[in-house]
């Protein structure tokens, strides 16, 4: 009988990759769900469940994200606590607003509502254009 042990990740042991996103002609469901689980580090065989082992993923070009649907239909809710101000905004509108505001709130939603949450949404970057300032992070500057 051979002695396995579980593997366990530790803090001091996690190494953070950089991941390019072109979100160009991508459908925004789907590649949100693709962010989160490299912002959780799902994708890694080190992963833990309780430790924040994920990387750092910069999108670019968000203003040319796709989605399937009629996006007038997708409303955003936000509520300012005082009677009478709920407020409401279709994906239409937030496009032509803030375009990275809605790959942002599609990614804040799949990730897990616990702790590690805004760790996590703070290694996301999203640019509406190609031009980022995080290039001397890659080395070959390869795309996902």
């Amino acid at each position: 009988m051979t002695n396995q042990k579980t593997f366990t990740q530790r803090k001091e042991d996690v190494t953070r990759e950089w991941h390019l996103v072109d979100a160009e002609g991508k459908i925004l469901g789907r590649l949100a769900s693709e962010i989160a689980q490299k912002l959780i580090g799902k994708h890694k065989p080190t992963f833990t469940p309780h430790i924040d082992g994920g990387d750092y993923v910069v999108v670019i070009n968000a203003d040319k994200i796709d989605f399937t649907g009629k996006p007038e239909q997708k409303i955003y809710y936000r509520h300012s606590g005082y009677v009478g101000n709920l407020k409401q905004e279709n994906l239409t509108d937030l496009l032509q607003r803030a375009p990275e505001q809605a790959i942002e709130r599609a990614v804040l939603n799949m990730l897990p509502k616990n702790k590690l949450r805004s760790p996590r949404m703070n290694r996301l970057k999203v640019y509406t254009g190609a031009d980022h300032h995080h290039q001397s992070q890659f080395g070959n500057n390869k795309k996902d």
